[in-house]
């Protein structure tokens, strides 16, 4: 799998540790950035991100930055983007297998580096389930975008029974 990484400078020593881990896991990495500790944007390395995947460049994405709160903000309003904030493992991996969530967030001033790993490790080795209700889900929130981008929005939510 390629994995795309990016992180504004809160997160830029957490994301140095997390290369190398997802390299000795066997995946392939594109560093999107920062590559220094100077005072940067999380919302431009969530666009670099985000659009490696949406280019095919990359399948999943990890953000870092100080919370992951801004950064999964930002990536989320790309459309084809799932990003979220975790900071448990239960989260990480069913967020995959539920949500399709192709990119993970977390804070480096929330999280120690062995949890991030763990996070890492979550994140990657879940495959979306597949199952109808998720699919059903899924087509829901793309149905979110095209109407966020048409800026037709039904005012009336469907009842669903399931």
């Amino acid at each position: 799998m390629i994995v795309a990484i990016g992180c504004d400078h809160g997160g830029f020593p957490l994301k140095e540790r997390l290369v190398r881990e997802v390299k000795a896991a066997g995946h392939d990495m594109v560093d999107c950035g920062a590559f220094d500790e100077t005072l940067s944007d999380y919302a431009d390395f969530a666009r670099r991100v985000g659009e490696a995947i949406v280019g095919a460049q990359a399948q999943r994405g990890i953000l870092i930055c100080g919370s992951g709160v801004g950064a999964s903000v930002a990536a989320n309003k790309i459309p084809g983007i799932r990003a979220a904030v975790c900071h448990d493992t239960y989260s990480a991996r069913q967020g995959v297998e539920h949500d399709a969530m192709n990119v993970l967030c977390f804070g480096a001033r929330v999280i120690g580096v062995e949890l991030a790993s763990e996070l890492v490790r979550s994140f990657l080795h879940a495959e979306f389930s597949g199952d109808e209700r998720h699919v059903r889900r899924l087509e829901k929130i793309s149905a979110i975008e095209r109407d966020t981008r048409t800026g037709v929005f039904d005012s009336q939510p469907k009842r669903d029974a399931r």
